[in-house]
């Protein structure tokens, strides 16, 4: 009687998981029209090429910047967009914030467009073209800053540029918020939120550098995908150490303080944070999951009873999927002896944590310090920032950054993400709740792979993209 009373239940558990699984299906939408867009495309390659031209690499030592070539870059614009200043204003904060004022037809309801001009440093023995001359190959544009983020900065002020030339004025202010130290954590994004808070200006929608429209990166879906960040994860550089009294190597103790740190580092690798199903995931599995495999869709439709299959297969693959739904470590760096043969009176070793949104610095810290569980082991934090508030989704500002990305990348799927880097977006987390993470890009993995690397390059027919998907945006403001 009980044998039949379980396979009973298990049959309806099993129906029910087929039935759920059936229904998860994409959900339909109308059908949107969407205007073919005109610009110069050459003088959008042509202001470009002039950005990347500019050396301007942000340092933490200031000492190391060219401030000249920040300069440079600035006094080139006016040539460069024309249009925008004769018809928008230009603050200059400190620390070489850029503020653009678009002013609107009507009062309420303005947009921030986010980019930086900064740049991280090269190695430019390792490139196969130079960094800094903006050099043609094969289609596409190399140097340092092509993707990250001038790209952006030009695909802003060239749309308003052709938008203005077309006659165009938006119905709300739109802002071109423009920091030149984002690489560095710098103070500009802070200055210009600051300018913000004493206006009293509440942004209908912020964009920022985040996401983009790639393919193959979510399991099961052939078809391309533009990601859309409404949250950023957190940060935090923590420091472990051990001292003792070092000596020669010929007579060492049982546990010298790079072998402590080195177990410290497996405990830690060996336990991974447990995942967390944020709204984020929850809302980018909802809209892709239904156009993935049947056995995914299994999955993704009936996380209830599948949730621990997908946490196992993220904590045993890594990469961006497991980066996804928990607090991720990373261990960077390490100091121990100079010398073979003599152990260290202190030993170090660095790792880099990115929050997840149900996690915070001070939770974290508790974590690893109960799985070390080595009171020999300090910890000390380098620098940390909490995980941003998340974004809402079921509001005019995130319908607009969808409706430009759907325009401008015809058959891609727009989906909400958890963003695993950090931007200048979360110091506007005191402003509004409707900040948006979208690089105006479609990226390959090796295009991805160029950010902040050698031979960073974007194709010419992606950055002229990038000035439509602005100029679409723009049009709805």
């Amino acid at each position: 009687m009980i044998g039949r009373i379980v396979l009973a239940l298990l049959a309806a558990l099993a129906a029910l998981i087929l039935v759920r699984t059936a229904l998860f299906r994409p959900k339909k939408e109308e059908a949107e029209s969407f205007e073919d867009l005109v610009f110069d495309r050459e003088a959008a390659l042509r202001a470009l090429a002039a950005l990347v031209r500019c050396r301007t690499v942000s340092n933490e030592d200031r000492a190391q910047e060219d401030d000249a070539e920040f300069e440079k870059l600035v006094a080139l614009l006016p040539a460069l967009y024309p249009k925008v200043f004769e018809t928008c204003t230009l603050l200059r904060l400190p620390d070489r914030a850029l503020l653009f004022t678009w002013k609107g037809r009507e009062e309420g309801n303005p947009a921030v467009l986010m980019a930086h001009y900064d740049v991280v440093p090269v190695e430019e023995e390792k490139w196969d073209l130079p960094p800094f001359e903006a050099q043609l190959r094969d289609g596409a544009m190399w140097g340092r800053g092509t993707l990250d983020t001038k790209s952006t900065f030009n695909g802003i002020l060239s749309a308003a540029e052709n938008l203005i030339a077309q006659g165009f004025t938006p119905r709300h202010d739109v802002y071109f918020a423009f920091s030149g130290g984002e690489e560095v954590n710098g103070q500009g994004a802070v200055h210009i939120v600051d300018w913000f808070a004493e206006k009293g200006i509440v942004p209908e929608l912020v964009l920022d550098e985040g996401g983009a429209v790639v393919e193959n990166v979510f399991p099961g879906v052939g078809e391309p995908c533009g990601l859309v960040g409404i949250a950023e994860k957190g940060m935090m550089n923590l420091e472990f150490s051990v001292s003792g009294s070092g000596g020669h190597a010929s007579a060492p103790a049982p546990h010298t303080p790079v072998g402590k740190l080195s177990a410290a580092c497996a405990r830690v690798e060996n336990r991974p944070f447990r995942a967390h199903f944020t709204k984020p995931a929850l809302e980018m599995f909802d809209t892709l999951g239904r156009h993935s495999s049947f056995a995914y869709r299994m999955i993704f439709a009936n996380l209830w009873a599948f949730g621990w299959i997908l946490d196992l297969i993220c904590r045993r693959s890594g990469g961006e999927l497991n980066a996804l739904l928990r607090t991720t470590v990373a261990f960077t760096q390490m100091q121990g002896s100079k010398a073979p043969n003599v152990i260290p009176p202190s030993a170090s070793m660095v790792a880099n944590l990115r929050l997840n949104p149900q996690d915070s610095v001070r939770a974290a810290l508790s974590s690893i310090r109960s799985i070390v569980r080595d009171p020999d082991v300090e910890l000390r934090i380098l620098k940390s920032f909490e995980p941003s508030p998340i974004s809402r989704t079921d509001c005019e500002g995130w319908r607009r950054v969808s409706r430009a990305v759907s325009g401008t990348w015809r058959g891609c799927l727009v989906a909400p993400y958890l963003m695993v880097q950090c931007s200048d977006s979360r110091h506007y987390r005191k402003l509004s709740d409707r900040v948006y993470r979208f690089s105006a890009m479609d990226l390959t993995k090796e295009e991805r792979a160029s950010i902040h690397g050698s031979n960073e390059h974007i194709r010419l027919e992606t950055a002229c993209r990038a000035v439509e998907f602005f100029m679409r945006l723009m049009k709805q403001c």
